[in-house]
Formats: structure tokens, sequence, C-alpha cells
């Protein structure tokens, strides 16, 4: 009996320090600023499947994309823009198959949530004036996708030129939104979802779809993934189950 109690306990050992018991980590994902409520809510929800929760990592598209590039060991990656996805497809870093455009948003124009009126956003609209001596508040327009989308936005509606000098820069939508809650800057460009996380904020306006590139969000699995639990979290996220945790935080769905 005492050598029968010895190998079932033996077994039981083996057994929790098996590769189970190893993965008690969830797979690290490498997502966008703007995901930060939406994605930590989805990680949650998988969580609660009984499933080790994913460790997430937020930072501008630009940022993360290059941490991937050069060997990073994540899992996913959610980008804010198809550009950034396809730098890291180009580059080999993507395992094939595994990307999908899953969540799309919009470009607005905030304010703290004291100050009164409404700008429409349309062609010449004085945005400069309304700005003054004054600064706007933006995710760096050269390389972060709410910089770029909107730096194309006043392109379109040709007022670029006059609000550029007037452009404060943040490392991504989240550090601009907080220029315009500190009162910092008293305007910001950011996704309409960022505006929604926010209660020091309002939205005055709203960019007109036509005048950028489709706000999307891809996801794909890296070649340098190693958890066994990336792939299935990667479907849980595109899939419709998930889909009504980032429609409740202000993403349209697919």
């Amino acid at each position: 009996m005492r050598k029968f109690l010895a190998a079932c306990l033996a077994m039981l050992a083996c057994v929790m320090t098996g590769p189970a018991a190893a993965q008690t980590k969830g797979p690290l994902v490498l997502a966008a600023a703007s995901l930060q409520e939406s994605m930590n809510a989805a990680a949650d929800a998988w969580a609660k499947l009984g499933h080790p929760r994913p460790v997430l990592s937020f930072a501008g598209s630009s940022a993360l994309a290059r941490q991937a590039a050069t060997g990073a060991p994540a899992d996913l990656f959610v980008s804010a823009d198809e550009a950034w996805m396809d730098y890291l497809e180009q580059r080999g870093k993507l395992m094939p198959g595994t990307r999908k455009t899953f969540l799309g948003n919009a470009l607005v124009l905030i304010v703290p949530t004291a100050t009164r009126g409404h700008v429409t956003l349309k062609k010449g609209v004085n945005l400069a004036g309304l700005i003054g001596t004054r600064r706007i508040a933006m995710a760096a327009y050269d390389s972060v996708p709410a910089g770029k989308y909107g730096k194309a936005a006043l392109q379109s509606l040709g007022i670029w030129d006059s609000v550029q000098p007037k452009v404060a820069q943040g490392e991504n939508v989240r550090a601009a939104l907080a220029l315009v809650e500190r009162g910092a800057a008293p305007f910001g460009i950011v996704y309409a979802t960022d505006a929604a996380a926010s209660d020091k904020v309002r939205v005055a306006g709203v960019f007109p779809e036509s005048s950028h590139k489709p706000i999307q969000y891809p996801v794909a699995r890296l070649k340098s993934s190693t958890n066994p639990q990336a792939e299935a979290f990667r479907r849980f996220l595109v899939s419709g189950r998930a889909a009504p945790i980032f429609r409740k935080f202000g993403f349209t769905t697919r």
C-alpha cells in the first residue's frame, strides 16, 4: 500500500511539473495604445474561460512593430493601422495565415469637458485660429497611426500648413489624450474610443471618414511566438465571442 501511494505521489509530481504547469503565463500581446481598456477586458474574459491571462504590452504601433522586428519575444501583435503590420510581414516576422483585420475606429477632435462649443470639421475650417497661440495635441504624425491619420485628415481639409506649427506631438495617442486631460493643450486629435475612455475630455468634432484612410486594426501571430495559447487567443479576439467586448468600448467589428 505504501509503495502504491508513493507511486501515485510521484506521478502527481510529474504532472504538476510538466508542460501544463510550466505554462502558467498567458501569451504576450503587443497592442496599440488605444486598445488599453478593450484589450484588458478581452484578456479578463479569456481568463474567465479557464486560460492563463494574456500579458499585455501597450505602446504606439510604430514602437511595438520595431520591437517585434528586432526579435522581441512576443506572441501577438495588434496594430492600429495596416502599414505597421505590413512592415512586419515584409520582414517575414508574421506567422502565415494568421493576419486578420478585425476592428475599426473614428477620428475626433477633443477638448476639455469644461470647454463649450462644437467645431464643424470641413474644408477650410479655421482650426488654427481657434487654437490661437496655444497647442493642439496629436500622436507623432510621421510614425504613429493616430498621428498619421490626423495629419492626413488635416491635409484633406486644406489646413495642415496652418495647424502644423501648433502641434504638440505625443509618443502615442494616449500621450496626446493626456495633454488635453491635463490642460496642457486645449485641443487634441485622437480616436473616438480614446475620447470615450476619459471623463476629462469631450468630442468637439468628428473628422469625415473620407478625410483619411479607414482606421483598421489587424492582429497577427508572430513567428517568435512560443506560447501554446497564442493562436487560441488570437482566434478568440477575432471571433463573435469577443466582438461585443470591443463594441462596448466604441470600436466597430468585422
